[in-house]
């Protein structure tokens, strides 16, 4: 009789006899049986709550603002750096057959050879192996400055989608950290905290994939949730360019000038009507607030067709950068790929300003199925969809921040599947004992540097934060970030402030002054990079 496969199809759901019936959306999402559905969401009433500091108004739009109020028209100028998370649902790996991760030493302090195995690598490819085909003569590839596998998939999926000049403006960091397998609980999240160190969108604050309060499959940190900014839900083209739709009005008024008109009346009329509304707030000065913040949004409504009056320019399908003949993606298969088309949208926002930070939360992830090719062909994806982001960055000029998380991880039991010509290990189980994460950041100017504390500590060390024992699991005690996830995110935060030279206000009031990651030594330790070149006084200059 002819042995049945045992490899699922790129978006074939996972169904596992160890597992129980997928009953919550999360459960869905992590064994791949539901992809990201559309909610559109613009400039409305449900972001009353998301005025800020005050930015410059265009005069005809000052001929009607109120003196009294005080609205964020977020302006480009001055943001920082564009931040762009992937929660990749189900439990995937990443240590080892993806991202190098070793033992005290950093990166290249090798773990044992059945460590490896347990990390999917059979003695033939584990990372110290000569390997004559690899420039750099083992199974180890820097060219992205992080060392990740020759033979991870992940990182064939960010080499097509991005430039050799890409990669040479990269670097990052891998974090051996645990998290329980195959839930959302965990508070993997760090969006919410990326914005309280300042990040700041044009239009949105933050956007997600998953209509979820987190904007994907893993929770955000309860102590860092502002419902106020609560991520609005962009998976598809529609979702962008529907940001600037006003609808039928439209279709009335041919002349966008004539629509902002319209939209400044209803403002005025809004505010005469606000007035004569008793709120029974007290004290006086908290009526006042709300109904400032109410008329905040009709006229951030209004600036924001101003200034976008040509929903296109909002569509990533429209941008030649992304799509088409010169594009990261072909036609077709950003027409086939709806994964691809999700991460074109979020990373447009984002890239472009128009949204502070994004998640793209990518399904399916749960791939313990007893061979090695489902795994692959998921990871090959992800990477093609990191790497698009990257790429997009450099066509636009722009620094970025990519973090790459995941819900759990996998294992190898040792059993061995050719994939592509290459015997890898097959995933067998779940272990959150194996588990990572990483982050990649983008510098138009110059590759990103490793932290030099001046102490005489070798600056690869900042490129692993943590490391793993000789059997390949998570040294529990090596860094805060290591067994909770809370100081997990905690510790994304700081080294995205560290990239804007603002490390030293982490602990600051607004900022995170009970936060779990110790001494300003410590912090030190567990900071990758320094300030990036395109940074200066905290901001974007390049």
């Amino acid at each position: 009789m002819a042995k049945r496969s045992k490899f699922h199809r790129l978006d074939q759901p996972l169904k596992h006899p160890d597992h129980r019936r997928p009953v919550t959306r999360r459960d869905f999402l992590g064994q791949g049986f539901r992809a990201g559905t559309a909610t559109l969401l613009g400039t409305s009433m449900l972001g009353l709550m998301g005025a800020e500091k005050a930015h410059a108004i265009s005069d005809d739009l000052l001929d009607f603002f109120d003196s009294r109020s005080s609205c964020d028209l977020s302006n480009i100028s001055g943001r920082k750096i564009p931040f762009i998370c992937f929660d990749l649902a189900g439990g995937a790996n990443i240590s080892g057959s993806n991202v190098i991760v070793g033992g005290p030493g950093g990166q290249r302090d090798f773990l044992t050879t059945a460590g490896y195995s347990k990390l999917g690598l059979p003695a033939d490819i584990i990372p110290s192996n000569n390997n004559m085909a690899s420039d750099s003569g083992d199974f180890t590839d820097d060219s992205l400055g992080l060392l990740f596998h020759t033979e991870s998939a992940m990182l064939a999926g960010i080499q097509e989608k991005t430039s050799i000049a890409t990669r040479n403006l990269t670097n990052g960091a891998v974090i051996p950290s645990r998290s329980d397998n195959d839930t959302g609980n965990n508070p993997h999240n760090p969006m919410y905290g990326i914005y309280r160190a300042g990040v700041r969108g044009q239009i949105l604050q933050l956007i997600g994939s998953e209509n979820t309060l987190s904007g994907g499959n893993s929770m955000a940190p309860a102590m860092m949730i502002d419902p106020e900014i609560r991520p609005t839900k962009i998976d598809r083209p529609g979702d962008a360019s529907g940001l600037v739709d006003v609808g039928d009005l439209k279709q009335l008024l041919q002349n966008p000038n004539d629509v902002v008109s319209v939209m400044e009346t209803i403002k005025r009329i809004s505010d005469f009507k606000l007035n004569l509304v008793n709120t029974r707030m007290t004290p006086t000065a908290e009526d006042r607030r709300l109904k400032e913040r109410l008329s905040c949004e009709y006229l951030r409504s209004a600036d924001t067709l101003e200034r976008f009056s040509d929903p296109g320019a909002l569509d990533p399908a429209s941008d030649a950068d992304i799509v088409g003949a010169s594009g990261i993606f072909s036609q077709t298969e950003f027409d086939r790929d709806s994964e691809f088309r999700k991460t074109a949208s979020v990373m447009k926002l984002a890239i472009d300003g128009l949204a502070g930070a994004g998640t793209i939360e990518m399904g399916g992830f749960d791939y313990h199925t007893g061979d090695r090719r489902t795994g692959e062909e998921r990871d090959l994806r992800a990477g093609r969809c990191i790497g698009a982001c990257l790429d997009y960055a450099r066509r636009k000029g722009s620094p970025l921040m990519i973090y790459v998380f995941s819900d759990g991880s996998v294992a190898s039991n040792g059993m061995i599947e050719t994939v592509n010509g290459v015997e890898k290990g097959v995933w067998t189980g779940d272990n959150s004992s194996t588990g990572a994460s990483f982050f990649l950041v983008f510098d138009p100017l110059q590759q990103p540097s490793l932290l030099d504390t001046g102490s005489g500590d070798d600056p690869l060390l900042h490129q692993q934060i943590g490391w793993m024992r000789s059997d390949a699991s998570v040294e529990t005690a090596a860094t805060p970030a290591a067994n909770n996830v809370n100081l997990l995110v905690e510790t994304v935060i700081l080294n995205y402030m560290a990239l804007h030279g603002e490390e030293g206000q982490f602990a600051s009031t607004g900022f995170f002054p009970g936060h779990g990651l110790g001494s300003v030594a410590n912090r030190q330790r567990y900071t990758a990079f320094n300030q990036l070149a395109s940074i200066s006084g905290g901001i974007i200059t390049s």
